[in-house]
């Protein structure tokens, strides 16, 4: 395979990049949906109190250093299409339409948000459930699209590799607070 064309990357750069990719947008969106969103009380009443689990748990701070298992799948789904995807002009836009088109308004279970979620659930659907996943989508979707197509930028693997660590660094000081293995002082 030659990894030096861009549209033909393989599989394991394609697993790294996504992995790096999707936790660092997952993560900026998270973070900005958390603040802006008031996820810390949406998440403990109303219909998203019966499903989603309360801010300050574990597992919620675990989900940053989580990510890189749901790249290896996304990476595994571009990797049949890098040709669409990493080949052509548009290629960022194809893939943030697929994954809002399939893992967003279509997904096979009945997810809030998704046409099935609206049609066989009482969590209630607004503008506000898109803010957050659309964007990140499309954000995602650029981050990998650029660098996939622009190996020559060194730096550019530097700053995401940096970045990605210390995502995965906060994530586990995120667990060890909320297991009460670190103590954090109070504000």
């Amino acid at each position: 395979m030659n990894n030096t064309n861009p549209s033909n990357p393989s599989l394991w750069t394609l697993v790294v990049k996504t992995s790096v990719a999707h936790t660092l947008t997952y993560f900026l969106m998270g973070i900005l949906a958390f603040n802006l969103l008031d996820y810390a009380n949406s998440y403990i009443s109303g219909a998203l109190a019966c499903f989603m689990r309360p801010t300050d748990s574990p597992w919620v701070a675990a989900g940053p250093m989580l990510q890189p298992i749901r790249g290896l799948i996304f990476a595994s789904v571009f990797y049949l299409l890098r040709e669409p995807f990493f080949g052509k002009k548009n290629g960022w836009w194809v893939m943030g339409w697929t994954l809002v088109a399939l893992g967003i308004l279509s997904t096979f279970g009945p997810a809030p948000a998704s046409v099935e979620g609206m049609i066989y659930t009482i969590v209630p659907t607004n503008i506000f459930s898109y803010v957050e996943v659309v964007p990140q989508a499309f954000l995602f979707s650029a981050l990998l699209y650029y660098w996939v197509n622009h190996p020559e930028k060194k730096w550019l693997n530097w700053v995401l590799g940096i970045l990605f660590g210390l995502v995965i660094l906060m994530s586990i000081l995120g667990v060890m607070a909320a297991t009460g293995l670190l103590q954090v002082p109070a504000a």
